[in-house]
């Protein structure tokens, strides 16, 4: 065939792509909140808001006000007033509209990181059993979480169990109960995995993990706001997630802790700080841990960082999950679509799986040439991200991408290839 003839055939297909883009977007009716964020309005293809989500339209409006009127007007007073209360007031409704949790049971705290360690370090104290000496966890979960468990094994001097996880998916239920028995104390998993976008079946595993009389710490980093979730009806342990993803907290906004009712009473969190003491204000000697959720405080809170969460719970709780998770499973679906009409033939791997159902709101793709490809992407303002050895991840927000956005970066990175 000629190379004319070939050229011919792809325009035809293009257009044919373009066309389904169109009438996806036509039918979205998630579509009218895209023009609700920062940079929509631009030809800008934005496929990395599974790393950091873009900003509301809003969020500029409620700094200045806070500023002007808060801090500015309000000055310490704003601390009686409210702030105290953003941790929990915020942590509840990020429970009602995101996590299907009862108020009561999470909080916005600390950094991913700093949460994390405490809510580790809280289950194992709740399990107090001696016995119980090992922590399982799989070789593919974010660094963050492998390198706090070995450090948190090191202090207590307790064993590692490790579940070897294929890259392209992720650990099964199976897995988890070959994994776990009477020496297991606690399981740590992130729900979508931050390399192939594997979506773990977090009711099956929370429940397998029971059955061997260990406790499970979840990390939601990469699903909560793109996936539905019932923590309380999967009766989850602990949970931790980011907010700078699908939630457009900002870099470096705080993270959330989610703490089931059953374990709050007499909860052991290792670092004590005078905002989760009773009475914080009291400044007596001694430290007595406040009665619920708020005893996972430890300093001040980051109240600038917990601003623009607001905005997005307000727009999720508009939207429902099960809409965003509809969308996020037909985004996923195209941009699979997409990449078998341009990229297969081109030698790229589909490192994520084929299964809709078992993915989160990202697809990893492979391909040697691929750091090369993502620095002259960024320079084109299409950006994904590189995930070493060799993947770009495509990271699909639901209520800020649209279809055709996703076609042009689609498109841009099969025009990087060919070139």
């Amino acid at each position: 065939m000629s190379n004319a003839m070939d050229a011919k055939l792809e325009n035809h297909d293009a257009a044919i792509l373009l066309e389904q883009a169109a009438r996806l977007d036509a039918a979205d009716p998630l579509a009218r909140y895209r023009a609700l964020f920062i940079g929509t309005d631009t030809n800008l293809s934005y496929l990395d808001g599974n790393s950091l989500g873009r900003p509301l339209k809003r969020t500029p409006r409620d700094i200045s006000t806070f500023i002007e009127e808060g801090w500015g007007g309000r000055l310490i007073r704003g601390w009686d007033e409210e702030w105290l209360d953003l941790p929990q007031a915020i942590g509840d409704q990020l429970g009602r509209a995101v996590l299907g949790a009862a108020p009561g049971q999470t909080v916005i705290a600390d950094s991913t990181t700093v949460v994390l360690y405490k809510l580790i370090r809280a289950a194992l104290a709740t399990v107090a059993d001696p016995a119980r000496a090992e922590i399982v966890l799989d070789t593919d979960n974010f660094p963050t979480d492998r390198y706090l468990v070995e450090g948190i094994a090191r202090e207590e001097g307790l064993t590692l169990r490790w579940i070897e996880a294929d890259p392209a998916s992720g650990v099964s239920v199976e897995q988890v109960r070959d994994a776990t028995g009477p020496a297991t104390a606690v399981v740590l998993l992130s729900h979508v995995a931050y390399r192939s976008g594997f979506l773990a079946d977090l009711p099956g595993i929370t429940e397998a993990a029971h059955s061997a009389g260990a406790l499970v710490v979840w990390d939601l980093c990469h699903s909560a706001g793109s996936v539905e979730l019932d923590l309380d009806g999967a009766d989850v342990d602990f949970a931790a997630g980011c907010t700078y993803k699908y939630l457009n907290g900002g870099p470096g906004s705080p993270a959330f802790a989610y703490v089931n009712r059953r374990h709050l009473p007499g909860l052991q969190q290792p670092i004590w700080g005078w905002m989760g003491r009773k009475d914080a204000f009291e400044m007596a000697a001694g430290y007595e841990a406040a009665p619920g959720i708020r005893s996972f405080l430890s300093g001040t809170p980051a109240i600038f960082g917990m601003l623009a969460i607001r905005g997005t719970l307000d727009l999720i709780e508009e939207a429902g999950m099960a809409a965003i998770r509809e969308k996020s499973l037909k985004l996923t679906a195209y941009a699979v679509q997409l990449y078998e009409a341009w990229l297969a033939p081109t030698g790229v791997e589909l490192a994520s799986p084929r299964d809709p159902a078992l993915r989160g709101s990202h697809i990893t793709l492979d391909h040697p040439a691929f750091r090369n490809v993502t620095a002259a992407l960024w320079e084109q303002d299409v950006i994904p991200d590189f995930r070493a050895p060799h993947g770009i991840r495509v990271g699909l927000s639901p209520l800020s991408t649209s279809f055709a956005e996703l076609f042009r970066g689609m498109a841009a990175i099969r025009d990087q290839l060919h070139r």
